[in-house]
């Protein structure tokens, strides 16, 4: 009998709406830009939005008389808007097609006859309906079943070969665990099926594909694309079946692939569904394999990239990807296979200037590495020449920003090279912008130079279609028509804009992100949008352009986005060669790439569905969107791709970038080999005499100096584990060009205090490097640390004759009473601290009894004279500077071996010094002191304890950064602000009174607050960081500030408020922001007086009345009075001052209406709000014309604007006023 014809009733569904009421779903969403706009008033406002049709009714409920309008604003006080929303009534429905839940089946035995007009399809039957009529579907079918299981792939590879194998098993409990099928051939491969019977670890049936190779025999490098599927079905009943396809790209390491959990054991016994019968029937059972092997074009399908080589395999290298630089990947690819372009950036002359800042050699150098690296390369040395910081390398860039900029620097860069103009020629082209006269013959225009075109996605199907929309003419007639000059006047023209020729290299960026107004953000543009491999762009030219060769244009280059607004990723397609391959650049992977990836995948839309003859669940899907669309396109003059895709060699690199490079390579060679042998080696860090004599901080060496740039450091020593203290003494000894025999060396020890100091010396120089640096105290690092010991005195054989530790015949080391001392001299003249030297003196001696060994290494004489005297202090460690008394035994002051003694000279007429420093007590008259100088070493050791060097930059707005350059002082955390001021002040030359300083926000840079100046306590360290912890200071930098130097002093400042003020010089188009300064006794007549001053207009007596009104939340709150306090302004609320015409001076205060601006709801407000003034009996036409003089908006802006009456009291209302019913006066009256 045969089966009943199926048909489906479907309808739009709508609402119903009262009377007299738009149905909602028939309106259709306004996809033109627009501005909201608000006007609020003490009678009424009216309000205006953009529409993309002007005489479409508005979706109020309903029109409004003029003459009843203006008689209600003045009766409800309501408020005039310009609103953004536009109404079509031809609007469709957005609402999908419905499926009627009911059946409607055709009798076959009533000829065709429908015995109802509708019947009841159930959808829930739907699915089980089809899976019927798939159980009509025989295994032991095989094309039948190819047909369902291996459905058309998104990729379209091009199928080698179709084969079908069947395993037939007749005693299935019997198999081994793991069982493997017949071999059989396909592709030219061997294949077979592997099968777990009782589950590979599950309680399923597992079945895989796997390759026939023996395992020793399988071939290098060998891989074979496969679609498959694996169908399971009883031999006696072929009906029941259960398949399952994938497709897996066989490799030497990934051989077998398939289904773990093909089926559950359970139902392959139990009763299968509604056939009565089980999967395993009579213990027998057959496998068919359908496998289809396709063509592997770019020998990358389906595979998994490990241990991917892009430059064995494609023969170009990508770039890494330092956080979210894949957007920067794309375009330098882009641009590194414009070869010319390569070639030119290459003549840039850099051998001079081999800096990391110069973003030409970072790009040299960049192109260099892609050209010559056999891995991925790295972008950071070209993003710091940038100037970018750790967060930029984060941040997602305008792409079309980075390559103008990056074309700007190497444009400049070229001049004056045989390169000079090689970028406009390569990248510009000209584009004229005109107005033409229709009636008479006139017309203006200008030509402008263009490095790309930005082209509308949205509304346009394809290039072609941007093109036309991009040159499209406008007219101008009507209110809007173009004034040419005095002899035509006003006059009806076209608009437009057309090109004049288009450059070797096209640049086509396609604005996938726009702003959406009715979300208020921006959104990307998934719409399906073609491009060509091949265009003629002559159609876009003038019709005077050059045509005398051809204008058709080869496509280069696509980069595409991947992902939506917030997330997403970068890559491009590229074609290196004129007739070569498109490649797939993916940052540090590069794989070459078909058409239709090139093309198709990128047009964006929705993914095309693949056709097949499956007769599955009837099920209605929405459609699925591209996630990946192009957005910038690269196209290349056919006529020009030879000049453009020129061969770069080696050659037209420059040599002292070769060289460079290979110098680099070296050195990455020598460091590879020391990583590799570091196991061997051990650092020495000595310090030595020289060393010594140039430290000016504590202790006696800052270990963590660099020696390579710090003379005071340590020097640093390379050496063998296994070599002897000796060989150390030696290779110090030739450094220091020395005899070996007169140095020996001390090893440091760190002490309880944590400071690092001598302590014996290495008497044994036999023993190895390493058991030294065991016997040692300091393992914190991988670092033996000593102090070399140079002879002053020596033998007639030339051996060094030590003070102690001396070492005897017999090998015993002999210590007498001598301690070892270290001699610091602190200069109060040139306030500096230096090493002196050392010093041998009996533990059992004075203090006092130094002073001679100091004259000495000074060169002062055997005796100072009579008014000067040397202070002596043991530096015991940074923040604990004790003064020795002069009678004490060096023994009774706990002076030991490696000890520092810091000594000054101070003439005795000095101020009580000797006083203060015996006792460590200071008159409260050096306690206020104002002097920023040390006039003893203890103080000097704290001024480097408390040392802080402090970076301070000109306030970014508030000062000129040209006048005054960035700098830094070394100052102490210890200072006050008054004391700071005087400091920056004196680097400024300018009077510190006049300074203000502001912290710095550690994550941006920007300015963060003004510093108060109070009047205790306050420091330098509490300016930089404040007291408490809090999220707020931990983004404050701790060692910068800027300044802002002010025209008067901060006393005066103390007394005046600052006030932030909007001035609108041109209707409310032109916002200027000012800072006005009024005394806090003031008035806003002082206000105004100073907004005269700060804009440099004029007085009001010559230029007409300023008037200042208070803005809350986009709307006038209201108007100030002249005699209205400053020190009550609201500091949440925005002040704005403009010029009032005669007219309105004149006017009365019910005559004003309070205008604001909104978008689509009177409660989404936005924009600058204003007062326009009403006259009575003008018409609503001549009210327009004097509302687009007062805004300042024009021609197009302001045709797009819709009013509208908004009454205070029922905002949710909004009565539209149509341009249709303007024919009557505006009656204000209080009448009603």
């Amino acid at each position: 009998m045969p089966l009943p014809t199926r048909r489906w009733k479907m309808w739009r569904r709508t609402r119903s709406s009262p009377p007299g009421e738009r149905s909602p779903s028939l309106s259709t969403p306004r996809t033109a830009t627009s501005t909201p706009f608000h006007v609020d008033s003490p009678s009424a406002s009216l309000s205006l939005s953009f529409s993309n049709d002007p005489q479409s009714p508005s979706p109020s409920s309903d029109p409004v008389d003029p003459d009843v309008l203006w008689k209600l604003l003045d009766r409800t006080r309501a408020d005039m808007a310009i609103s953004d929303e536009a109404f079509n009534p031809d609007m469709q429905s957005p609402n999908d097609m419905l499926v009627d839940t009911e059946e409607h089946i055709v009798d076959p035995a009533a000829n065709g006859v429908e015995k109802d007009n509708l019947t009841i399809i159930n959808p829930d039957n739907l699915e089980t309906e089809a899976e019927q009529l798939q159980d009509l579907t025989r295994a032991d079918d095989y094309e039948a079943i190819k047909d369902l299981v291996l459905i058309p792939l998104v990729e379209e590879p091009r199928v080698l070969e179709d084969v079908i194998d069947t395993w037939e098993i007749s005693s299935w409990r019997s198999q081994n665990k793991k069982e493997r099928g017949p071999i059989f051939q396909a592709g030219g491969f061997p294949w077979r099926i592997l099968l777990f019977p009782f589950g590979n670890n599950v309680d399923q049936c597992s079945i895989y594909l796997e390759h026939g190779f023996e395992p020793n025999e399988v071939p290098e490098d060998w891989s074979c694309c496969v679609q498959f599927a694996l169908v399971l079905w009883n031999p006696e009943e072929p009906t029941i079946f259960a398949h399952h396809s994938a497709h897996h790209r066989f490799t030497k390491e990934e051989s077998d692939w398939g289904f773990t959990k093909f089926l559950e054991s359970r139902r392959m016994y139990g009763i299968w569904d509604n056939a009565n019968r089980p999967m395993i029937e009579n213990d027998a059972a057959n496998i068919t394999v359908y496998v289809r092997v396709v063509e592997d074009e770019t020998g990358v399908l389906w595979h998994n990239f490990n241990n991917y080589d892009s430059k064995k395999e494609t023969g170009f290298v990508g770039l890494k990807n330092q956080g979210a630089t894949c957007y920067l990947n794309s375009l330098l690819q882009s641009l590194y296979f414009t070869n010319a372009f390569r070639k030119a950036v290459y003549e840039i002359p850099t051998e001079h200037d081999e800096s990391m800042t110069n973003s030409a050699y970072t790009l040299q150098r960049l192109f260099y590495q892609l050209q010559t690296s056999n891995a991925a390369v790295g972008t950071n040395e070209l993003t710091k020449s940038f100037g970018w910081e750790t967060r930029h390398i984060f941040e997602q860039q305008d792409v079309q920003e980075l390559s103008r900029k990056l074309m700007e620097r190497m444009e400049e860069r070229m001049k004056g090279t045989k390169a000079e103009n090689m970028l406009p020629r390569m990248f510009s082209g000209k584009i004229k912008t005109y107005i033409s006269c229709i009636n008479v013959d006139y017309e203006s225009s200008r030509i402008e130079d263009f490095w790309d075109v930005q082209l509308n996605v949205s509304g346009n199907k394809n290039l072609l279609d941007s093109f036309q929309d991009y040159i499209q003419v406008e007219k101008m007639e009507g209110e809007n028509q173009y004034m040419a000059g005095e002899q035509y006047k006003l006059q009806d023209a076209n608009k437009g804009v057309i090109f004049v020729s288009f450059p070797d290299v096209l640049h086509l960026q396609l604005k996938r992100f726009e702003y959406d107004y009715m979300r208020d953000t921006m959104t990307k543009i998934n719409d399906r949008y073609e491009f060509p491999e091949v265009f003629d762009a002559a159609p876009y030219l003038s019709e005077d352009a050059d045509t005398s060769e051809s204008w058709t244009y080869q496509l280069h280059g696509v980069l595409v986005h991947s992902g939506d607004l917030n997330a997403g990723h970068y890559y491009a397609f590229l074609k290196p060669e004129k007739d070569g391959w498109f490649y797939r650049y993916d940052d540090d992977k590069v794989t070459k790439a078909t058409m239709r990836e090139v093309l198709e995948d990128n047009f964006g839309g929705e993914y095309r569905q693949p056709t097949n003859n499956v007769r599955g669940p009837l099920q209605r899907k929405a459609p699925i969107m591209r996630p990946n669309s192009a957005y910038m396109l690269v196209y290349i003059r056919q006529s020009r791709l030879d000049n453009v895709l020129c061969p770069v060699t080696e050659e037209d690199i420059p040599e002292h970038l070769r060289n460079r490079f290979e110098e680099e390579a070296a050195i990455r060679e020598t460091r590879r080999r020391e990583r590799e042998e570091q196991h061997l080696y051990m650092g020495v860090k000595a310090i030595l005499p020289s060393t010594f004599r140039e430290h000016g901080g504590t202790d006696l060496a800052s270990f963590d100096a660099n020696p390579e740039v710090d003379p005071a450091a340590p020097r640093f020593y390379r050496t063998l584990r296994s070599s002897t203290v000796q060989d150390l003494v030696n290779r110090i000894a030739d450094d220091v060009n020395e005899d070996p025999r007169k140095l020996r060396l001390w090893m440091m020890v760190n002490r309880q205090n944590k400071t690092t100091r001598p302590d014996t010396p290495m008497m044994d120089t036999r023993v190895t490097v390493e058991e030294s640096y065991n016997k040692s105290t300091t393992h914190n690092s991988n670092v033996l640390r000593v102090w070399v010991e140079v002879a002053e005195e020596v033998n007639a054989e030339g051996e060094a004759v030590w003070p102690t530790y001396q070492s005897q015949s017999n090998g015993v080391v002999v210590k007498n009473d001598l301690i070892l001392l270290f001699l610091k001299h602190f200069d109060a003249e040139s306030q500096t601290l230096r090493g002196v030297g050392h010093a041998y003196i009996n533990k059992e001696r004075k203090v006092e009894e130094i002073v001679p060994l100091i004259c000495k290494k000074m060169g002062w004489g055997e005796k100072l004279p009579g008014d000067d005297k040397v202070m002596l202090w043991e530096e015991i460690k940074p923040n604990m500077i004790e003064a020795l008394r002069a009678k004490q035994t060096l023994k009774a002051a706990e002076l030991q071996d490696g000890d520092i003694v810091c000594f000054q000279r101070v003439t005795e007429k000095k101020s009580g010094l000797e006083k203060r420093l015996g006792l460590g007590d200071k008159t409260p008259e050096e306690t206020t002191r104002k002097s920023d100088r040390c006039e003893d070493a203890r103080e000097y050791y704290d001024f480097l304890m408390f040392k802080r060097t402090v970076k301070f930059h000109a306030h970014p707005t508030r000062c000129d950064p040209n006048q005054f350059p960035p700098f830094e002082l070394v100052l102490s955390a210890k200072i006050s602000y008054d004391q700071l001021a005087e400091k920056v002040g004196t680097a400024l030359s300018v009077d510190p009174t006049h300074l203000r300083f502001y912290t710095v926000n550690t994550n941006n840079g920007n300015v963060r607050v003004a510093v108060k100046r109070l009047s205790t306590n306050q420091t330098l360290q509490s300016i930089l960081n404040p007291s408490g912890y809090s999220q707020m200071n931990q983004s404050q930098r701790s060692d910068a500030l800027y300044f802002e130097v002010l025209d008067m002093s901060l006393a005066e400042l103390d007394t005046k408020k600052n006030v932030k003020i909007t001035w609108l010089s041109e209707g409310i188009t032109k916002e200027d922001h000012f800072d006005i300064l009024v005394p806090k006794n003031g008035i806003m007549a002082d206000l105004i007086n100073g907004v005269i001053k700060k804009a440099q207009i004029p007085e009001e007596a010559e230029a007409g009345k300023i008037r200042v009104f208070e803005v809350n939340n986009h709307k006038l709150f209201r108007e100030m009075s002249r005699e209205y306090p400053v020190i009550s302004i609201n500091e949440y609320s925005l002040l704005v001052a403009e010029r009032m015409s005669p007219e309105e001076a004149e006017a009365s205060e019910k005559e004003f209406i309070n205008c604001f601006h909104f978008q689509n709801e009177p409660s989404r407000v936005h924009g600058m709000p204003f007062r326009f003034l009403l006259k009575e009996g003008e018409t609503f036409a001549d009210t327009k014309k004097r509302l687009e003089r007062r805004t300042g908006l024009k021609g197009k802006s302001f045709e797009k604007i819709k009013f509208a009456v908004v009454r205070r009291s029922a905002y949710s209302k909004v009565h539209y006023l149509l341009d249709g019913t303007s024919a009557g006066t505006l009656n204000i009256s209080t009448e009603s």
